[in-house]
């Protein structure tokens, strides 16, 4: 009969070899029979977060922390645990309680980046990423996210050489090809083609086939041969749903759950009346980035970047029971929570990253799902909605490849079922400006590159910020960004984006006649 040390050992093996489902099995098996265990509730927390059993793994984790204090990598697994779980205050403490342990190893220092890149920490996670590269050379892995951050903080330069050392390790570290590509534009000099045509030409599975295919179809857009691209960039998208099982109707079951929730102007009489938070909306590649640049610019607003905070919230306020975080159930629980506890809440648990100014904005784009909901729980927040010409708004959804592990997104691996989303996108914002009259600016993305100042007076206007000229310099502005437009809005503002559908010819003909078949007007 084995021994609890002879058991622990095997428990440790299987986490070390990834067979998570039998390293927890073991240390389970363990804990009702022993003393506790700091080793043993480590194996069995990491193991749990590992097959997303959250809950499970922190309590087992917080307990691993209590019991052996002085271990700076049970820490980070805590601190880990509790950013998967979006609780990104308390994962920033547990984060600098590791830290401050002094961890030396790559894979402690690895997880403690990942942290604070998820609480949109950069410039700490950068110094972390890149001590975990001094610590083992050569691991691709870490110079993918090295490499990630220095781009995130502006440093291109780095980032190009730390993406190159990331597939000189591994070449078959796929999404450091589209990484890189995306880094710069290419130039009839200075491209990876060659490389990019060899490594397709082998490449096995779809995760391979979709960056590569994706890597290409940016390189060769930027050096003008849009049939091509276009040719890629569907085939890379068609790799990359596959299995996905995405419907339109699954999507448009949740508009109508919206419309049907608030159906008449919203209350505003009973929420939160903090006036720092700024929600900028709208569909993704639309141009809020560049509008959060304009308004971090100032002052008196912080940048929070996308927060998943306001969905999180509600989803744990509303009691439901669902699995996904956003779905019909839980949108119609939500709207029963008390208005002011869910504004009390949002605001808290962005605290303390968001105190540093007194306003600030939460960008996530998809929070346009929410406006109803946060309408009524934060009565003075002001929102910004961006518009951009539709078919440029699709084709840049199109053209994106998203988080895929957020359904979010799943409906941009097909350009069709994106003008479907759009199509939805649209009808739900002309019923938010019926039911939450004066609360939502709409701002045109082309209307602000043709008249910067003026569109810009306008934004500060509706969020009641005064004027300041640093604004219209958004382009100097030092602080992170971890969004699909890092490069492009470290830029000052250019007409090259605009239009850009018009390059791809009879390649969109079907996205613009359905756009268009839905009441669309395409200019």
């Amino acid at each position: 009969m084995e021994t609890p040390p002879q058991i622990y050992a095997r428990a440790v093996d299987a986490l070390n070899r990834g067979d998570w489902a039998r390293a927890s099995a073991l240390a389970e098996s363990l804990l009702p029979k022993i003393p506790p265990h700091a080793g043993v509730y480590f194996v069995a927390g990491v193991a749990a977060l590992q097959m997303q059993r959250l809950q499970e793994g922190i309590r087992h984790l917080q307990r691993a922390v209590h019991h052996n204090p002085g271990r700076p990598d049970y820490a980070a697994q805590f601190a880990r645990g509790l950013a998967m779980a979006r609780l990104t205050r308390e994962s920033v403490v547990a984060a600098d309680a590791a830290l401050a342990m002094g961890p030396q190893d790559a894979a402690t220092l690895d997880t403690l980046a990942v942290v604070y890149t998820q609480a949109n920490e950069h410039a700490k996670a950068a110094r972390l990423f890149e001590l975990a590269v001094q610590r083992v050379p050569g691991r691709a892995v870490s110079h993918f996210n090295l490499a990630t951050s220095l781009m995130f903080i502006g440093q291109m330069e780095r980032a190009g050489h730390e993406y190159e050392a990331c597939i000189a390790a591994d070449p078959t570290f796929w999404k450091a090809h589209l990484a890189l590509a995306q880094l710069r534009k290419a130039t009839p000099e200075h491209n990876h083609l060659a490389r990019l045509r060899a490594l397709l030409e082998r490449a096995d599975g779809g995760e391979a086939r979709m960056y590569l295919n994706l890597a290409l179809a940016k390189e060769l857009e930027d050096l003008g041969d849009y049939p091509r691209a276009f040719s890629h960039l569907a085939a890379g998208k068609a790799a990359g749903g596959e299995g996905r099982g995405y419907t339109s109707a699954r999507d448009a079951a949740l508009f109508d759950t919206l419309r049907g929730l608030f159906p008449e102007p919203v209350d505003m009489g009973g929420g939160d009346p903090d006036p720092a938070p700024i929600f900028v909306v709208g569909m993704p590649r639309s141009g809020t980035t560049l509008v959060d640049r304009i308004l971090s610019s100032h002052p008196q607003v912080h940048s929070a970047g996308e927060l998943q905070n306001f969905g999180v919230v509600l989803k744990r306020l509303s009691g439901s029971p669902t699995p996904e975080l956003l779905d019909a159930e839980t949108l119609r629980r939500g709207a029963a929570v008390e208005p002011r506890r869910l504004g009390e809440a949002y605001v808290a648990s962005t605290r303390p990253g968001t105190a540093v100014r007194p306003r600030f904005v939460d960008k996530l784009p998809h929070n346009f799902l929410y406006l109803g909901h946060i309408a009524r729980a934060l009565p003075n927040a002001r929102i910004v909605c961006l518009r951009r010409n539709p078919m440029d708004t699709c084709l840049g959804n199109f053209r994106q490849l998203f988080a895929q592990t957020s359904p979010y997104y799943d409906y941009s691996f097909n350009l069709l079922d994106t003008g479907r989303y759009y199509l939805q996108f649209d009808a739900l914002m002309r019923h938010w400006q019926q039911v939450l009259p004066g609360r939502v600016l709409e701002m045109h993305y082309e209307a602000l590159v043709d008249d910067q100042e003026g569109q810009t007076r306008r934004l500060l206007a509706h969020c009641g910020l005064e004027w300041d000229p640093a604004c219209l310099r958004f382009a100097d502005n030092a602080a992170p960004v971890a969004t699909a437009s890092a490069v492009q809005v470290r830029e000052p503002l250019h007409r090259q984006a605009l239009a850009r559908w018009k390059r791809y010819g009879s390649a969109l003909d079907d996205l613009r006649a359905l756009l268009e078949d839905g009441g669309v007007h395409i200019e």
